[in-house]
């Protein structure tokens, strides 16, 4: 290896400073625009997907949210096979405008009342285009700032990508409850919901010029000037059996893990708060945005932690700590949203006797009455065991309804001591402000770092492909499917809680793939 692949790239405060703030400003508007759906996915289901069922309303909402995460990984290798090739300056400006345009064209929709299928059929489409420009972004930005800093500060300065995943989300929050605080809530469910969509047009237009300002990476413009940028990145990314061994790492212990730690401690959060608690909507995007405000620093400070005492070390205690701690947070947000709900889950557990049961969460109407206390009970954030029996009947506090009838069920339930929304008075927020921020915190210490390990992990040349491709199958995946399966694991348990197991579970996987297989990347040269 000659000195030059060993240098140091020159230290330019200015300049850096300049790419920091392009490449982070970008990616906040881009997740920005991804995770608008996220948040909107109730009313968008009741909007574009009219199912009789709330709880179908949801998932067939969220199942689209999962779409666009589905086509990540293609755009991935699209876009990783340019960047690798033409580089990442110029496609992730590219990204950028896909994404934008797209989410601009979700507010200017018609629903499913104005134009049928029509209107389903193109939110579709349109959540498939960010997908597809996500998928490429997210690479580009990590390897320009990674490629620009010092190697002994490469986990500082990457971890403000990192923080632009919650920046994205913050920005998120305060539009949708922006826009809701200055009208009624019947018109923002008729128009005002096309409103932050329609502010993404601006948001792109900031991006583009700020980072039309910025030069090709040092990185990339070395490799070029020696010719020796990848012809087909994808072959020889896929080729190489030491790169595909750290592809699979990347995958499986490192984008898995962290993303359905984010995923719960955002949308996870979002769906148990407004669900399950029985909190209003615009009340838990509050705590979920003050929670988040005050935890979002620990990103850059994990990051800069990452730097001193190694990547790998950081991720498994994060790991370790998120195994452990996600259902007594989550149990802490439930006491302090609803104790009224708590209360009664210990005092008058519910008992649901019904016979074999064909319920679909997809079904647009459930016509059975066993699949119709199900989904009540469901959608009211009711924890329930079920009972074997030939007839449908609930017990509850010493009172047995035979049958399914909406109204005898909810008498049953109020008569036990069941809230059907959360009381403001009884409703300690601090334990909910708590168990938001400590897991966002966790998320911090299992996000901050992560794109210093991409970027350290794979040879320049095909950089962009490597990282790009295993980071969004694991988020499109682990991740992008996380709120559609949480909640089919509640729908068919019964247990409020019993969604946060899949989250335990891909964590499990992610540490001993870490522990055994991952190396430790910090301060390696970057330029090989």
């Amino acid at each position: 290896m000659d000195k030059s692949s060993t240098e140091e790239p020159p230290i330019d405060i200015k300049r850096d400073r300049l790419v920091i703030t392009a490449s982070s400003l970008g990616t906040v508007f881009e997740w920005y625009d991804f995770f608008l759906y996220g948040i909107l996915a109730a009313l968008i289901g009741k909007l574009f997907f009219p199912i009789d069922n709330p709880t179908a309303a949801t998932l067939a909402s969220l199942a689209t949210f999962g779409a666009g995460f589905g086509v990540r990984p293609l755009g991935a290798m699209i876009f990783g096979h340019y960047g690798d090739r033409i580089g990442r300056k110029y496609t992730f400006l590219v990204t950028i405008t896909l994404m934008g345009s797209a989410t601009a064209a979700i507010g200017m929709l018609p629903t499913y009342a104005q134009a049928g299928l029509w209107a389903p059929a193109l939110l579709v489409g349109l959540r498939l285009l960010q997908g597809l420009a996500l998928g490429g972004e997210y690479g580009g930005a990590a390897i320009y700032v990674g490629e620009h800093a010092p190697r002994k500060r490469r986990g500082e300065y990457t971890s403000w990508i990192q923080i632009s995943v919650v920046g994205g989300f913050l920005l998120c929050l305060v539009v949708v409850l922006a826009t809701r605080a200055v009208m009624t809530e019947e018109q923002f469910e008729a128009w005002g919901w096309r409103v932050p969509f329609l502010l993404s047009i601006v948001m792109l237009a900031i991006s583009i010029y700020i980072r039309m300002k910025l030069s090709e990476s040092p990185v990339f413009q070395k490799m070029k000037a020696a010719g020796t940028t990848s012809k087909n990145p994808i072959f020889d990314a896929f080729s190489d059996r030491k790169n595909v061994g750290n592809v699979l790492v990347a995958l499986f212990g490192v984008a898995a893990g962290l993303t359905v730690i984010y995923y719960t401690s955002q949308f996870g959060t979002l769906y148990f708060l407004t669900g399950t608690a029985g909190v209003g909507e615009r009340e838990a995007l509050m705590y979920l945005a003050a929670g988040a405000l005050v935890a979002a620093p620990f990103y850059v400070g994990f990051g800069m932690l990452s730097d001193r005492i190694g990547r790998k070390k950081l991720l498994l205690i994060g790991y370790g700590l998120s195994m452990l701690l996600i259902f007594p947070l989550f149990h802490l947000m439930a006491n302090g949203a609803n104790p009224a709900l708590a209360r009664a889950t210990a005092q008058n557990p519910v008992v649901l006797e019904l016979p074999e049961c064909d319920f679909s969460v997809f079904s647009r109407t459930q016509t059975e009455p066993c699949a119709k206390a199900l989904g009540y009970l469901t959608k009211r954030g009711v924890a329930y065991s079920k009972v074997d029996a030939p007839e449908v009947a609930l017990v509850v506090g010493g009172t047995r309804v035979e049958g399914f009838d909406q109204q005898s069920f909810t008498d049953a339930l109020k008569a036990a001591g069941y809230p059907e929304k959360a009381n403001p008075a009884e409703k300690q927020r601090w334990k909910i402000i708590l168990a938001v921020f400590a897991m966002v915190a966790l998320s911090a210490m299992t996000y901050g770092q992560v794109a210093a390990i991409l970027v350290e992990l794979f040879p320049s040349r095909v950089r962009y492909t490597s990282m790009s491709v295993p980071y969004h199958i694991g988020t499109g995946y682990f991740g992008g499917f996380l709120p559609f399966i949480q909640q089919l694991i509640v729908v068919n348990t019964g247990n409020p809680f019993a969604g946060l197991w899949y989250t335990v579970a891909v964590v499990a996987m992610a540490f001993v793939v870490t522990a055994i297989w991952l190396p430790e990347t910090r301060g390696r040269d970057i330029n090989f």
